[in-house]
């Protein structure tokens, strides 16, 4: 994994949607891309951030007390214990920073859930 990348070209090449590919590690994190559209589910990761970039497109993260509305080239850290759900209206793609540990829809099962095993290239 250790070799030069585009994120921005690896999420375009995705065609799985909500399907997040491992691009990279950093320690003990993992760097992914996905594509996505729609909406992935309600759910949370008790004791893991996840930061999301936007590459392209936008996205709407959805949590009870406020929607943050993300554009390209912006970030937002869903503190870890918040429940939040990821919408995007048109495709939008994205770069993920997250724990090795951390489960794609947490405690929550959907016909959308990767395992890590699914996210490795």
């Amino acid at each position: 994994m250790n070799e030069k990348k585009s994120p921005l070209d690896i999420a375009a090449s995705l065609s799985e949607l909500w399907s997040p590919r491992i691009i990279g590690e950093v320690d003990d994190h993992y760097v992914k891309v996905a594509k996505l559209k729609g909406t992935l589910a309600w759910h949370d990761h008790a004791g893991e951030d996840e930061m999301f970039y936007i590459l392209s497109g936008c996205l709407e993260m959805q949590m009870a007390d406020r929607t943050v509305h993300l554009g390209p080239g912006e970030m937002f850290v869903v503190p870890r214990g918040v429940q939040h759900n990821p919408v995007a209206e048109e495709e939008c793609l994205v770069m993920l920073f997250e724990r090795k540990t951390t489960r794609h829809t947490g405690d929550v099962a959907t016909d959308k859930t990767r395992s890590i095993d699914q996210q490795l290239p």
